[in-house]
C-alpha cells in the first residue's frame, strides 16, 4: 500500500490551492465589480477595500441605467427571459429529435450513416458567418425572421449536433445483449428504447442535455442577426451597456453575474449527472 508523505501532501495542496485561485480570480473579481461605481472601478490603483452598493443590481432589474447623458431603458431582464427561454426549448427540441437519432446510429448500421453522422457533426464545425446571409434570406420569404421559433431552430445547428455525437458513445457502450433479451420477451423496439436504453444512457443523456444548454446560452451571433431588440438573449442585451457615454462597467460585472447565475446553479444541481456521464463516456470498450 502506498504512502504519502507530509511534505507531498503540503505540495499537493498547494498546487490544488494555486489552480483554484488562477480559476476563480476572475469570477471573484467580477463579482466584487458588480458592488462598485464606475468611478471605483477605475481608481488607480484597484483595491478590494470599497463601500458596496447595489445600483448596479437595481439599474438592471428597473431597466433604467443611469449615465452621463441621462437616463438609458435597458429591457436586461427580458434579454434574460429569452436567453432562459431559447435554451430550454433548443434544448428540448435537441433532445427530441437528437437522442432517437443517436440510438439509431449507435444501433442501427445502414449505408451512409457514418457519412451522414458526419455531416450532421460538420454543421458543429461550420463557421456561424458562413450561413447567416442565406438564413437570413430564407427566414425572411418564409416568414421565420425575428421570431423565437426561427432562433430555435437555428439553435439546432449548436445543439443537435452535440447531443448526436455524445450521446451516441453511450448508446454504443450499452451491451446490446440486454436489449435483444428484453426484446426476445416479446417486447416491442419502442419499449425497449424507452424502458432499457434510454435509463441506461440517463446519465450521458443528462451531460449532452447541460452542455447544450450552456452552448446555447452562451450564443451571441445567431441572435445578433436574425432578432430584433425584444426577442435578442443576454449576450447580446449586454451591448446596451456600451454606450455614448462610456462603458458603465458596474452594470456589465451585475449582468455577467445575473446571466452565469442560471448555467452556474444547473451545473451544481446536475453534476453528479455530468461527471457520471462524462466518466461513462470516456470508458470504451
Amino acid at each position: 500500500m502506498d504512502t504519502v508523505s507530509p511534505l507531498e501532501r503540503v505540495l499537493r495542496g498547494l498546487a490544488i490551492t494555486v489552480v483554484i485561485l488562477f480559476f476563480m480570480f476572475p469570477i471573484v473579481w467580477i463579482f466584487l465589480m458588480s458592488f462598485q461605481t464606475n468611478e471605483t472601478i477605475l481608481r488607480v490603483p484597484p483595491s478590494v477595500v470599497f463601500e458596496p452598493t447595489l445600483t448596479n443590481y437595481t439599474a438592471l432589474i428597473t431597466g433604467k441605467l443611469e449615465t452621463a447623458a441621462g437616463t438609458l431603458e435597458i429591457a436586461f431582464m427580458r434579454n434574460l427571459w429569452n436567453s432562459l427561454f431559447l435554451s430550454t426549448a433548443s434544448v428540448a427540441v435537441g433532445l427530441l429529435l437528437g437522442v432517437p437519432a443517436a440510438y439509431a446510429f449507435g444501433r442501427l448500421k445502414f449505408r451512409g450513416s457514418e457519412d451522414i453522422a458526419f455531416t450532421l457533426l460538420s454543421f458543429r464545425f461550420a463557421p456561424p458567418l458562413l450561413v447567416l446571409l442565406p438564413l437570413t434570406i430564407y427566414f425572411q420569404k418564409i416568414g421565420l425572421a425575428d421570431t423565437y421559433v426561427g432562433l430555435i431552430w437555428v439553435y439546432q445547428l449548436i445543439v443537435l449536433p452535440l447531443i448526436l455525437w455524445i450521446v451516441r458513445g453511450y448508446f454504443e457502450d450499452i451491451p446490446a445483449d440486454i436489449e435483444y433479451a428484453y426484446r426476445i420477451a416479446g417486447h416491442s423496439w419502442f419499449s425497449t428504447f424507452r424502458k432499457i436504453a434510454l435509463p441506461l444512457a440517463g446519465p450521458g443523456i443528462a451531460a449532452a442535455g447541460l452542455l447544450a444548454f450552456i452552448f446555447a446560452w452562451n450564443n451571441f451571433i445567431f441572435a445578433l442577426v436574425l432578432a430584433s431588440a425584444d426577442k435578442q438573449p443576454v449576450t447580446v442585451g449586454a451591448l446596451a451597456f456600451v454606450t455614448a457615454s462610456g462603458i458603465q462597467y458596474g452594470q456589465v460585472a451585475a449582468g455577467i453575474v445575473l446571466s452565469i447565475a442560471p448555467t452556474f446553479a444547473l451545473a451544481l444541481y446536475a453534476q453528479r449527472y455530468l461527471v457520471e456521464g462524462l466518466s461513462l463516456g470516456a470508458v470504451k470498450g
